[in-house]
């Protein structure tokens, strides 16, 4: 009787204690969580709150009625999409976009930092890095117009130079073969430099005694390259591509409607670009949020996915 009295008094002291001990953690970092709550309300306001409008993808929602009047539909947005003459059409473009993005918008930082950390001489590596930064930060209505004037079959230079071999002029943006390419390369010469900066930062934290044992035992550039400075970056290329699977589908609405125009369409066409016309241009606001959600499960399998290969795989993962 008395051993289970006793056992009573400490499962009733136990939870006390952890509880003060949480409270005395909170109070000893309090500067911390207090700076993080303007995150936490961003993330809550702007984040989860909208999630639950979600809702309206199994409605047919209706402005006036708003989400409660409006009656429930079920799947049947989701029937529609799939049933959609060109759905698979435009599903391929954004599929395509997105590996065309991986292989190359993804690798060619990787590639770059690498490069850049080779170069001794900090002034020129400087420039280089300011030059290539600089079209990070033009909007995408700029980089079209640069774009459409590089590629002008009237007075683009690349016309110029093709008329230079006897080559006739091609109107780029209005061939259909072409758009998917001016779409990654846009992409590519816009954001590739921004893309170095946290693998170079994750470069200058490898310790130099590790390339300078590497020197000593005789290896060169290119082993030292393989067996310290990519195995280094590993755990960065890990998680930045993790991230990027994430967003597989998100493409981007502003970077592909900027260069569309009906001749280009059929290959350009993705499921930003549809939502976007089929939500606000035609109003179908419960058609555009079933797609929508449609893009966000994707995205949600193949992270899942990817996240556990690599946990499997390198042992680095976002959760």
């Amino acid at each position: 009787m008395a051993g289970k009295i006793s056992t009573a008094g400490y499962s009733s002291v136990i939870p006390t204690v952890r509880k003060n001990r949480l409270l005395g953690f909170m109070w000893k970092y309090k500067a911390l969580y207090f700076i993080s709550i303007p995150g936490i309300l961003y993330f809550l306001i702007f984040k989860y709150v909208p999630l639950a409008g979600s809702v309206i993808a199994f409605q047919n929602y209706n402005l006036f009625k708003g989400i409660s009047g409006s009656p429930w539909v079920g799947l049947e947005h989701f029937q529609r999409m799939f049933s959609h003459y060109d759905f698979l059409n435009i599903l391929k473009n954004t599929l395509l976009l997105g590996i065309y993005d991986i292989a190359f918008a993804f690798t060619a930082p990787i590639i770059l930092a690498l490069l850049l950390n080779e170069v001794r001489l900090m002034l020129y590596k400087k420039i280089v890095q300011t030059i290539i930064y600089a079209p990070h930060f033009l909007s995408w209505v700029i980089v079209s117009g640069i774009f459409v004037g590089i590629l002008s079959p009237s007075s683009g230079i690349v016309n110029v130079m093709l008329g230079w071999i006897g080559i006739d002029p091609i109107y780029f943006l209005g061939e259909e073969s072409y758009i998917r390419s001016i779409l990654v390369g846009s992409g590519l010469w816009r954001d590739v430099g921004w893309g170095t900066i946290i693998y170079l930062a994750a470069l200058a934290g490898i310790h130099p005694d590790l390339y300078e044992a590497a020197e000593i035992d005789g290896a060169g550039r290119w082993k030292q390259t393989f067996s310290i400075t990519l195995p280094s970056l590993l755990p960065v290329i890990t998680i930045l591509f993790l991230l990027k699977i994430g967003d597989f589908l998100d493409y981007g609405f502003e970077r592909v409607f900027v260069f569309q125009n009906p001749l280009n369409l059929r290959n350009s066409e993705i499921l930003d670009t549809y939502i976007y016309k089929a939500g606000l241009r035609q109003m179908q606001y419960s058609y555009a949020t079933a797609i929508g959600l449609f893009k966000s499960v994707v995205g949600l399998f193949l992270l899942v996915i990817a996240n556990t290969l690599s946990k499997k795989a390198t042992g680095e993962s976002l959760y």
